[in-house]
């Protein structure tokens, strides 16, 4: 049992509307590789070395300092340098319990 036509007009008409597919998928997925070799070419940035986590309304103060590898930081984490992370230290700001960046840069309580 054939799912083709048997004739010969149908079948020239289905050849025609299937080059026309087979065209239009091999400009899409030229398009497409097209666009992963571009982000290929683009490196992620480097992350962040120091996270400070920021709380939630007016003023959005800061709650946790973590290192820029922790896996326990949220949306509110914005980049810091070292010695703004000494000075919440510092100011009593904890340290994330995960990545311990107060071991890292030596701060003592």
């Amino acid at each position: 049992m054939s799912l083709l036509p048997p004739d010969l007009p149908r079948l020239r008409t289905l050849v025609t509307y299937l080059r026309g597919e087979l065209s239009r998928t091999e400009q899409a997925l030229a398009a497409a590789e097209e666009r992963e070799a571009a982000t290929r070419q683009q490196p992620a940035p480097d992350p962040p070395a120091w996270l400070v986590e920021r709380g939630i309304g007016v003023g959005r103060l800061p709650v946790r300092v973590h290192a820029g590898n922790c896996w326990d930081t949220h949306s509110r984490c914005t980049p810091a340098s070292a010695g703004q992370i000494r000075a919440l230290l510092a100011q009593g700001i904890p340290a994330c319990p995960h990545c311990r960046p107060d071991t890292t840069l030596g701060v003592l309580e």
